[in-house]
């Protein structure tokens, strides 16, 4: 027997047993210090799969992670209400990036309709599953909240990419890594936080900061301008709920995003002007946008489309390779250009009759920079550098990010 058989055989009989616990820690308000929610986390039976880090890897390697997370939220929201709670209370949920497209995790999505004492349900994800997954992660996002579900991002600060993220995620909590409040401020935390201000300013959403255990770690963290927060000077898990704390309610206001329409050009702003181009252009103000990507760093995504993979140079190529070294993620999206266009690089195959398949698009999202350039094929057939495009620039936040949203919806899978 292979070891991924032996951790199989061993999950396999946990499933069967039932036997994950679920522990809640308390989520406070950092100013009159109420319950307003609590955190459900998962434990696996005494012995190596105790800890969730060794439940989950076993899962992994054995092929039953679907299985094993469904059972451990299902337990969740179960003994949760088992132990009385209610609204208005909130109780958060994780689940495992890898899992989010999943026949159980549909049909466990339904369950925020049918929850009693009107107890609300956020589900925690992390900026992996949206890199990820992208596609599979944001269609998932949309069909929770359609249900009842609020969102959550986790460990924001941990990976430059939850920033990026954020706005095409759209939390309604974004919640702040514990190393922002337990280690000494620096440029990253200034980084952070004018980044997550931002956002929670635009949206409505709330900041929660983990890892508070001292009187230290909570100026920090209200400095931060989180509001909620946890961590063990509130409380450390524990299969109980706490009951020596007066309870609020965690007020949650971000409005879901629109649908995305059908391409990124119908994102283009009433306001913005629209012009007529040759291909040459077009292609300078492109690269002007790249540079402008670079500059930014880990924090920027940037998403493209080339209409077809003929128009994917070896210059386009080397380009797009420096890309994937400095930048958080990128997307080149074009007919014939697979799922992997180039190392790092994500693809999506368009097909023939895609209305992205007649544009030109470029892109770019960062936590303080939005800029986009927008184009159609008009169907010229001269020589390709004069083609012409029907086009605009825009730099407005909201456009940009649904031009983004409508490509992310596009691409394949990260390869295994």
């Amino acid at each position: 027997m292979t070891v991924d058989q032996m951790l199989r055989s061993q999950v396999a009989h946990l499933l069967d047993a039932g036997a994950v616990r679920t522990h809640f820690q308390p989520i406070v308000d950092l100013y009159d210090d109420r319950v307003v929610a609590y955190e459900a986390l998962s434990r696996g039976p005494d012995g190596p799969f105790a800890a969730p880090q060794p439940l989950f890897a076993a899962a992994r390697a054995g092929g039953l992670l679907a299985e094993v997370d469904d059972l451990c939220r299902r337990n969740a929201v179960s003994a949760a209400v088992e132990a009385g709670m209610a609204g208005p209370l909130t109780l958060f949920v994780n689940v495992e990036p890898d899992v989010v497209d999943s026949e159980r995790f549909d049909d466990f999505a339904s369950l925020a309709e049918r929850v009693p004492g009107r107890l609300r349900l956020v589900l925690e994800v992390t900026e992996r599953a949206l890199a990820a997954r992208p596609a599979e992660l944001l269609a998932a996002v949309g069909e929770l909240r359609r249900k009842g579900w609020r969102i959550a991002l986790d460990d924001v600060g941990a990976d430059d990419l939850s920033l990026a993220f954020m706005p095409l995620l759209r939390p309604d909590v974004v919640k702040l890594d514990l190393r922002l409040v337990q280690q000494r401020p620096g440029p990253a935390a200034a980084h952070i936080m004018t980044a997550t201000n931002a956002y929670t300013e635009q949206t409505g959403a709330v900041l929660l900061a983990e890892g508070i255990e001292t009187a230290r770690h909570l100026t920090i963290a209200r400095a931060l301008g989180a509001r909620f927060g946890q961590g063990f000077l509130f409380g450390r898990a524990a299969p109980e709920l706490t009951r020596k704390r007066r309870t609020g309610s965690l007020q949650l206001h971000v409005a879901a995003p629109p649908s995305p329409p059908a391409s990124p050009f119908d994102c283009i702003p009433p306001e913005a002007a629209m012009r007529v181009s040759p291909k040459s252009l077009l292609v300078e103000i492109s690269k002007h946008l790249e540079r402008e990507a670079a500059a930014l760093g880990p924090s920027a995504i940037i998403a493209s489309t080339l209409q077809e993979a003929r128009h994917f140079s070896e210059i386009t190529r080397a380009r797009y390779t420096e890309l994937a070294d400095k930048l958080g993620f990128v997307a080149l999206i074009g007919e014939g250009l697979g799922s992997e266009p180039v190392a790092g690089v994500r693809g999506a195959n368009l097909d023939p009759a895609d209305p992205v398949r007649q544009e030109w698009d470029v892109v770019v999202l960062a936590p303080h920079f939005a800029g986009a350039l927008l184009a159609r094929d008009l169907g010229d057939t001269g020589p390709d550098a004069s083609r012409r495009f029907r086009f605009a620039l825009t730099y407005r936040r909201d456009a940009v990010v649904a031009a983004m949203h409508v490509l992310l919806d596009r691409v394949a899978p990260a390869p295994s």
